[in-house]
């Protein structure tokens, strides 16, 4: 049984969170606190094993109680909820920074609220999976150079929870270049980036324009604008990839798109370049997938099983754009063995 404690200060949103929670048979809601003090006190009474925090709240704020925990031996995980906004979105990377575990995003309309409810109960089940400390397993933060190989993630829907899996697996020396491009709202992508650098055995950070793609570096797509991959030639002769961020009109609806990732990046790597394509809804990466089969890459999915929604997996199969289909804890051995079989 994960043991939680709902922090916030709308007495809507406590009960709101309590009810979603509640649904599932393994989650026990042990009790709520309206502001920072509160859940300082009841964080010591109740030994929650998970606390749900807000970030603006009176008396103590979610950024004070985060550095409060930070002097505990023990604390609990904790998930940031955040509105969309600009402010709160600062406000996410540096709760990241200073510990948080995760963040969700609270729908802007109240009568959407309760849309999250699936997200939010697979996100406190997921954290107690996680291991405490991966970033001990990192090899180093100094990347390997330009790039003569690349992985391409695209994932959406239900996929940040696949990729802490995917990241945490990938080995410290993988001999590529690694891209992800995740669909979020613009400004929130820093603070997933600081997230996966603490669980990646590879540094991991949010794209800049003029980013070269580097072996041993895990490169997350800015959100508001598309990552398109640029064709560079370094000292040695050898060709390797520049990030470009550009913002042409949303493709499928969203922004980064997928398909402009994969199928520029095709452009540039031909065959030393590898798909996965993780839980999404809609078309996007259909069409990137098929670029990279049809430049000689590889393009791998992940097994219908393992995602929340199959949507952009499915486009690239309606496309005949699949090499293989794996089980997610399959994905990171294979993408190993790719690259390693991959020339130069």
């Amino acid at each position: 049984m994960v043991k939680v404690l709902t922090v916030d200060d709308s007495v809507f949103m406590r009960t709101v969170i309590r009810d979603m929670l509640v649904k599932d048979p393994s989650i026990e809601v042990v009790g709520t606190a309206s502001n920072g003090i509160e859940a300082l006190e009841k964080i010591q009474a109740l030994k929650p094993d998970v606390i749900t925090l807000d970030i603006e709240m009176p008396k103590m704020n979610g950024l004070e109680v985060l550095r409060e925990l930070q002097k505990a031996k023990v604390r609990p995980k904790v998930i940031m909820l955040s509105s969309l906004t600009s402010k709160d979105a600062d406000s996410t990377v540096e709760a990241i920074r200073l510990g948080a575990d995760d963040f969700m995003l609270k729908p802007k309309d109240l009568p959407h609220v309760r849309d999250i409810a699936d997200e939010l109960v697979a996100k406190v089940k997921h954290l107690m999976t996680l291991d405490a400390s991966p970033r001990t397993l990192k090899k180093s933060d100094r990347p390997g150079g330009a790039a003569r190989r690349v992985v391409l993630i695209g994932s959406s829907a239900g996929g940040p929870p696949m990729l802490d899996t995917l990241l945490a697996a990938l080995p410290a020396d993988l001999p590529a270049g690694v891209i992800i491009t995740q669909h979020m709202p613009t400004g929130f992508t820093a603070a997933l980036a600081e997230r996966f650098n603490r669980i990646a055995r590879l540094p991991v950070k949010e794209t800049e324009n003029g980013d070269i793609v580097e072996t041993g570096k895990i490169l997350l797509s800015k959100a508001g604008v598309h990552t398109v991959i640029s064709g560079v030639i370094d000292g040695n002769g050898s060709r390797s990839g520049r990030i470009v961020h550009t913002s042409a009109p949303p493709l499928h609806g969203v922004r980064p798109a997928v398909d402009k990732t994969f199928e520029s990046a095709a452009q540039v790597y031909g065959n030393r370049c590898v798909s996965v394509i993780l839980s999404g809804m809609g078309n996007d990466a259909g069409g990137g997938a098929k670029a990279v089969k049809e430049a000689g890459g590889v393009s791998i999915l992940c097994d219908e099983k393992d995602c929340l929604v199959y949507g952009m997996a499915r486009s690239a199969i309606q496309q005949n754009a699949v090499d293989r289909v794996l089980p997610l804890t399959s994905l990171a051995a294979e993408i190993e063995r790719v690259v390693l079989q991959m020339g130069d």
